[in-house]
């Protein structure tokens, strides 16, 4: 079995362009967090490591589109657009005066709640708006309206950065995840079966009861984080099967310390719902993976009565010899962010996941085994890039 976690020792080497078959960017969802991803990404576009397949859900799902919709040059300049509308502070001047570095912790979390209630109160610029009333006050005409705030400003906002007929072309594969409200049911959408167009997007991330359902085609959808959280089995699952260098970058941290006070409940409670248990989900694939290579590998020795079998043509349905590189990035929070983290739009927290993100993969990219084949016999090799923020 292939597999590493590095926790502090300094990387080596330089990335080269991998002998991977598909390169997949994997986008959890997470409101504001989701800048973190967006640095992942300029990384990434930096070392020239441009998928062939990106899957989001929520916030996800809008870097997804952002991504796909845009040419390779572009998509940097696109994604930091987006993350500049939205945390656009309507104070001006006043934001600038906290552009210094904030060495005390609690004036740190005392100024990010500041902004998590500007949020709460007004929205963020070109994403959201408060509905006024709000609907507990009155009833409403369409199941479209039942949510706290209104996302018409975010529709218009990805009409203009996302170019929808690129994002179709088959250039590049765009899937994004919803749940399907009256079944309950996941569902995705996917440009290898289907058009998608800004609904699909803003789809997934219709997180009750702050967003509105979507409509589409006559039925309801929610964000895929009701039900799933994490987009990675969709790639694991794909047929045909390809050699894989998947890129998972999650917003949660399954693992955490007890908390301690009420604020850190309801953090710790937040972390454990969305993450995405990506760790148990690759031990999973990585036995099956050695089953259908041990499949593979007998079929190819035996003989030809037994292999034209309807039995031996079963396993070899599912017998494959294609090797997988898991790479997992996790953001993890700064102890000042709290359990408003990911409706913290302001500018300076936007920045700070912008670099932590952009870091952590240049970091995680310094690793030459990250773009390697793995040479195990299960064919998987999975990394995992542990530390602590600052450190």
């Amino acid at each position: 079995m292939d597999s590493k976690t590095v926790m502090g020792s300094e990387p080596h080497g330089s990335p080269v362009r991998p002998d991977f078959e598909r390169i997949a960017l994997l986008l959890q969802g997470g409101g504001a967090l989701g800048a973190y991803q967006a640095g992942v990404y300029q990384a990434l576009s930096e070392a020239n490591l441009h998928p062939h397949w990106v899957a989001g859900i929520s916030i996800g799902a809008i870097n997804s589109a952002l991504i796909a919709g845009n040419p390779p040059e572009r998509r940097v300049e696109r994604l930091r657009q987006f993350w500049e509308t939205i945390t656009e502070s309507p104070f001006g001047s006043a934001a600038a005066l906290l552009k210094g570095d904030i060495q005390n912790n609690f004036v740190h979390q005392f100024i990010n709640q500041g902004a998590s209630l500007r949020a709460l109160l007004w929205g963020a610029p070109s994403f959201f708006k408060p509905r006024i009333p709000p609907p507990i006050f009155t009833p409403v005409s369409s199941p479209g309206k039942l949510s706290f705030y209104d996302v018409s400003p975010l529709k218009e906002l990805l009409g203009q950065l996302v170019d929808f007929d690129r994002l179709n072309s088959g250039e590049m594969r765009l899937t994004v995840g919803a749940t399907h409200i009256t079944s309950g049911n996941y569902v995705t959408f996917d440009t290898i079966d289907r058009k998608i167009d800004v609904n699909h997007v803003i789809a997934s991330g219709s997180l009750p009861p702050g967003f509105p359902s979507t409509e589409i085609d006559g039925e309801h959808y929610w964000d895929g984080g009701v039900v799933s959280n994490t987009p990675l089995q969709w790639v694991l699952d794909a047929s045909p099967r390809q050699d894989t260098l998947a890129f998972q970058i999650d917003l949660w941290c399954a693992r955490g310390d007890l908390p301690r006070d009420m604020i850190e409940v309801d953090t710790r409670l937040k972390d454990i719902r969305y993450s995405s248990r990506t760790r148990l989900g690759t031990d999973q694939f990585r036995k099956n993976q050695a089953l259908r290579r041990a499949m593979a590998k007998l079929l190819g020795e035996v003989r030809d009565e037994l292999r034209l079998t309807p039995e031996a043509a079963m396993l070899a349905a599912e017998a494959d010899e294609k090797v997988y590189n898991i790479i997992q990035m996790i953001y993890r929070a700064r102890v000042y962010e709290g359990a408003s983290k990911d409706y913290e739009f302001s500018r300076r927290t936007m920045e700070e996941h912008w670099k932590s993100g952009y870091s952590d993969m240049t970091r995680t990219l310094s690793y030459p085994e990250v773009l390697q084949r793995p040479t195990s016999p299960d064919g998987v090799f999975t990394f995992d890039l542990k530390h602590q923020p600052g450190e």
